[in-house]
């Protein structure tokens, strides 16, 4: 074969793989296609860093309002029947995304599949939440984008921090019908540090979500219940002599937030500093 038509064969073959490289780049840019969220946590963060056509399903609860503070947004997406594994892996995922508290037999099943698997660990802070979207941005390929989430939520979190500047701290604690309140280590505790506000539990030494000690409720000078749910848990904490009895619940003085917004793990969650920092310091915001 003659020199000339090796020459001509390499600039074919190289041509070819060129255009080739050209045309996979694209689809490698992308990331995955097919993305599950298996819990309404990643759910939050999965609909504001992707691409809508990179998502497969939602969590079982995603499409519920009640559970859910992108109900209406997950609307536009299938929903996984139940939070299991095969309900996951009906939807042939090349991306799965889990919590820390997803069910152990449930992330053993799917890390068993070979199924790539994203298990975000930690939501107590929102530095955690700013890790996780980060985390989250990298396997979607949408590190830009999470980025740029990151700053307006420390714009926003920034602006309520100067509103509130020389507030003076109020008094408040975790209500709920369970008996249990949260101390530190908790997204509640969170919350109180970004709203002005004084965690009672946490300044008594409780830790995580312990027993609520209906005894020394009295002691601990409580200015404000703040609870989860709608008007009605009102008239239910009533029901409870451990709150009854406190002067803030006589005087009227309960903060009610949504459950969604309360329970978020998100960065949703700054919405609810903002909540409960204008119920507590209605002054700021005139």
């Amino acid at each position: 074969m003659a020199l000339t038509d090796l020459l001509n064969r390499g600039e074919s073959l190289s041509r070819f793989l060129i255009c080739l490289l050209l045309t996979a780049l694209p689809l490698l840019a992308t990331g995955p296609q097919r993305v599950v969220s298996q819990s309404v946590g990643t759910d939050e963060l999965l609909l504001a860093l992707a691409d809508p056509g990179q998502i497969a399903a939602l969590s079982h609860i995603s499409h519920e309002p009640e559970f859910s503070p992108v109900a209406v947004e997950a609307k536009r997406f299938p929903a996984l029947q139940d939070s299991d594994a095969e309900s996951v892996l009906r939807f042939r995922p090349d991306l799965v995304l889990a919590a820390s508290y997803t069910r152990p037999e449930t992330l053993a099943l799917l890390k068993r599949t070979g199924v790539r698997l994203v298990v975000l660990e930690r939501f107590d802070t929102l530095e955690d939440v700013y890790a996780s979207l980060r985390i989250l941005g990298h396997a979607l390929g949408q590190e830009a984008r999470a980025e740029a989430l990151i700053r307006q939520c420390l714009a926003r979190v920034d602006a309520l921090a100067r509103r509130l500047k020389g507030v003076q701290p109020v008094r408040v604690l975790s209500a709920g019908l369970y008996p249990f309140t949260a101390g530190t280590g908790t997204t509640f505790q969170d919350l109180c540090d970004h709203a002005g506000a004084l965690n009672v539990a946490a300044e008594a030494g409780l830790k995580g979500h312990a027993p609520t000690p209906s005894e020394k409720l009295l002691v601990w000078r409580v200015e404000v219940l703040v609870a989860a749910g709608d008007d009605s848990v009102r008239i239910r904490l009533g029901e409870l002599p451990c709150y009854r009895l406190l002067p803030a619940f006589k005087a009227g003085r309960v903060v009610v937030i949504p459950g969604p917004m309360m329970a978020s793990v998100s960065h949703h969650r700054i919405a609810t500093y903002e909540a409960l920092a204008r119920a507590l310091h209605p002054e700021r915001f005139r």
